[in-house]
């Protein structure tokens, strides 16, 4: 056998056993989906009340009120506050994954990521990047199979008090914490939320 053969099936060989030991994502990415109700339920376009406040603390710092807003969102690109679109805002990706709807763009590459203990949730997770920059890494409850955490830039979000609408499951509290530190800064609660078939009267793409 020639040196050229040899090499050409060690190529091979080392290729074969890369692939099989990477994980295929394809099964965890369906499982999530439909424990949120299934890929024809996933949010693509609705009107959410929410109530929020910035601050290290669960009750806003004395003297200071919760903020409260209704928007209309189609993530990741638009985000209307009253009939003013936010243009370029980096919560749109946010939403984006809150929804799951980033797993189903075709631009996403979704890779399998070790398995992490989060207040004491064992969740396995899933790693999203092509359609967002830097990749996001998330986190699904391995018993619920309901996302959990999202590390993404500088923060990361544990998302709890799960509700359903529609035939769509979805968290209802977000906290974000700075990595460094651990320590949250931003406590959010969605109040309310309606699907739309269509965009409102009066805004625009």
């Amino acid at each position: 056998m020639s040196f050229l053969v040899r090499f050409t099936a060690l190529l091979f060989i080392l290729s074969a056993t890369s692939q099989a030991q990477t994980p295929d994502p394809k099964p965890l990415i369906d499982q999530v989906i439909t424990a949120a109700g299934g890929k024809d339920k996933l949010l693509t376009l609705f009107r959410i009340q929410e109530i929020f406040h910035f601050g290290d603390k669960p009750e806003p710092a004395e003297g200071k009120k919760r903020s409260t807003r209704a928007s209309v969102i189609e993530p990741p690109k638009f985000w209307w506050l009253g009939k003013k679109e936010r243009a370029e805002e980096p919560a749109k990706y946010d939403v984006w994954a809150w929804t799951l709807g980033i797993f189903t763009a075709p631009e996403s590459k979704v890779e399998v990521i070790p398995d992490m203990t989060d207040e004491g949730k064992v969740c396995f997770g899933l790693r999203v990047s092509g359609s967002v920059d830097p990749a996001m890494d998330f986190y699904f409850d391995k018993t619920t199979n309901l996302l959990h955490r999202l590390d993404w830039r500088s923060d990361f979000y544990r998302f709890t008090e799960y509700k359903e609408h529609d035939g769509v499951k979805y968290a209802s509290r977000t906290v974000i914490y700075k990595k460094a530190g651990g320590k949250p800064w931003f406590f959010h609660e969605v109040t309310g939320l309606e699907r739309l078939m269509e965009l409102p009267e009066g805004l625009v793409r």
